[in-house]
């Protein structure tokens, strides 16, 4: 399983039409509200929010934008 923390960048790997989500849509985590279950904010280029969203570990991937070392 993955390590999120505060602020990390993800993508949903699971679509979610509860809250109008699909798969691949990048968000940031704002909060988190139990043990791998996180506060997701989704923002538009602009900065503009248009969605918020509850959502397990297991149902997100970390993005990452430099080189790092495989597990």
């Amino acid at each position: 399983m993955e390590t999120l923390k505060l602020f990390d960048v993800v993508a949903l790997l699971k679509d979610r039409p509860e809250e109008g989500l699909v798969r691949g849509q990048v968000g940031t985590i704002v909060d988190e509200y139990a043990p791998e279950v996180f506060d997701v904010e989704f923002s538009d280029t602009q900065g503009k929010t248009y969605a918020m969203a509850i959502v397990p570990v297991a149902d997100l991937m970390r993005l990452c934008h430099q080189l790092s070392q495989a597990a």
